[in-house]
């Protein structure tokens, strides 16, 4: 199947494209076609200049989502278009909340298979070849779509691409019809919660400072922040202390929480399940501290540090205020 347009879900947040929706944008460019966005939400017309920085040279927005779940109004967008014949022949969506929502509920309106949980993506003969990871990371299975079916939707992991700008001008503006909706877009949005922080996004962060069991502590978990605060860089956890109510889930790395690519990861009382792994092993320079030294998490580090994580952190804590 030939590809002559495709679409990009564009996610804001902050009032900027998030890192997800540049890093689809910079793999579209690789494949030399017409590129789109898609967005939605309040002042995205504004987002034109950066989208288009990165490839895109239509923004398409659904427009009056207010309060409503996007996944209902964008997917029945995207299905207009699609039933019109002005539609994408390939859909590239980051595997966020309302990215695997819109997605889903497209699938079931256009009767089009979606591959998911995409986590390398290649032009193969004139085909896309997705790779997925599988059994926590340890082995990877290729899948392609086959016959006719448009568009190909495909379902992407934070940090599969990195994110490049080109020369790009703004974006044209169009607007989608999402035509009836009826009751399926009866769920309102009433309150959003937004974790606190100071410091830079986990999954945009260049450093990143995680905690694991190894802490023994649920209070020893402030010397994580503290340690992340010195070095400019974002907290994180493994799933083991999400799931003991220590951290918030925001916080967690691994399959089935964040995928972080930052220049280092410093992973403090992390054993290195297969799970943790995948979501954070394409970090350029990965620094282990653990006290058994035939923990996992030191078959990909760079620098192991075989100690107590208790006894270790307050001393580099403390280095690291000597030379402010």
């Amino acid at each position: 199947m030939s590809i002559s347009k495709v679409w990009v879900l564009a996610e804001s947040a902050d009032s900027k494209p998030t890192s997800i929706t540049l890093e689809l944008l910079t793999f579209a460019r690789s494949l030399n076609t017409e590129i789109h966005a898609i967005g939605w939400g309040e002042n995205v017309e504004s987002l034109s200049t950066e989208l288009g920085n990165y490839g895109a040279t239509t923004l398409n927005v659904v427009p009056n989502v207010g309060d409503s779940l996007p996944g209902v109004p964008v997917a029945s967008a995207i299905a207009q278009a699609v039933n019109s014949g002005n539609g994408p022949d390939l859909l590239l969506i980051g595997a966020t909340y309302d990215g695997r929502d819109i997605a889903g509920r497209l699938s079931a309106k256009l009767n089009v298979p979606v591959l998911t949980n995409v986590t390398g993506l290649e032009l193969q003969d004139e085909s896309l070849v997705a790779s997925h990871s599988i059994f926590g990371g340890t082995q990877v299975a290729k899948s392609k779509f086959t016959g006719n079916s448009q568009p190909q939707i495909f379902v992407i992991r934070a940090k599969t691409f990195s994110a490049e700008p080109s020369s790009g001008s703004p974006t044209n503006v169009n607007s989608l019809d999402p035509g009836a909706m009826d009751s399926t877009n009866a769920a309102k949005i009433v309150s959003r919660h937004v974790e606190e922080r100071s410091g830079p996004k986990l999954d945009e962060a260049d450093i990143v400072v995680s905690g694991g069991r190894g802490l023994s502590d649920k209070s020893n978990y402030s010397m994580i922040e503290e340690l992340a605060k010195l070095l400019k860089g974002a907290p994180g956890a493994s799933r083991a202390i999400v799931d003991a109510g220590w951290v918030p889930y925001a916080y967690q790395v691994g399959q089935t929480g964040k995928t972080v690519k930052p220049t280092v990861y410093i992973a403090c009382g992390i054993s290195g399940a297969t799970q943790h792994l995948v979501g954070m092993k394409n970090a350029k320079n990965i620094i282990a501290i653990n006290k058994d030294p035939e923990a996992p998490i030191f078959s990909v580090a760079d620098l192991g540090i075989v100690g107590d994580t208790q006894k270790i952190l307050p001393k580099l804590i403390e280095e690291l205020k000597s030379r402010l």
